[in-house]
């Protein structure tokens, strides 16, 4: 049984991380910015989520203290992501080179994932080219990673999250980014908490699907 930190666990991609990692018996300390959806339980027990900023480095090492890895989905749309996620990035560095902690497993984004040829999906033809400024931002993030010492891995989904199936298969596959793919929150939790229980990929960014 490993501790896991979940930050953004009040996210879909976040709680289901927790489900999934509480369902193989292991024990889970979720992380959310405000108490504001729910009760907070301030010991960090499974009852419960506590109160942390994924940009305060400080807190996140008192958080990751006597953890084996961390999953981090995280987003705030009320800050430019082109400064969020990269400070959130410096953060997570920080906090956990500080906690003793290596292991993190960032979720991703699909629109910086290469296709089958090589080409980014963001720059494939007709990918919606208006949020360009948020698909690099993300990749700062993997930027800032890539120059610290943390056993990291990005995953994001080969093309979308699934909305209309939300079931669980328990199988997934890494591939290639692909706009017409789809995975469900549930098996996207299954390939986060993979890379916590048995590591494959290391240091680099991978796109899973069913």
């Amino acid at each position: 049984m490993s501790k896991i930190l979940v930050i953004g666990a009040r996210g879909r991609a976040g709680s289901a991380a927790v489900t999934e990692a509480r369902t193989r018996g292991h024990s889970v300390v979720g992380v959310a910015r405000t108490t504001t959806a729910g009760p907070v339980v301030g010991d960090g027990t499974d009852a419960g989520l506590v109160v942390g900023d994924v940009t305060d480095a400080g807190r996140l090492a008192e958080l990751a203290a006597g953890c084996d890895a961390v999953i981090a989905g995280v987003y705030d749309g009320g800050s430019d992501p082109g400064e969020f996620f990269p400070r959130a990035a410096h953060a997570l560095v920080d906090g956990l080179e500080k906690a003793g902690v290596r292991r993190l497993v960032w979720v991703g984004l699909a629109s910086i994932l290469p296709t089958a040829d090589g080409t980014l999906l963001m720059d494939t033809d007709g990918y919606p080219r208006e949020y360009r400024s948020f698909f690099l931002a993300h990749q700062a993030a993997l930027d800032v990673f890539a120059r610290s010492s943390l056993d990291w891995v990005s995953i994001a989904p080969t093309g979308d999250f699934d909305h209309a199936d939300p079931s669980r298969k328990g199988a997934y596959r890494v591939a290639p980014g692909n706009a017409q793919d789809l995975i469900s929150y549930a098996d996207f939790a299954v390939a986060l908490v993979d890379e916590v229980d048995r590591p494959e990929h290391h240091r680099t960014a991978i796109g899973v699907v069913v």
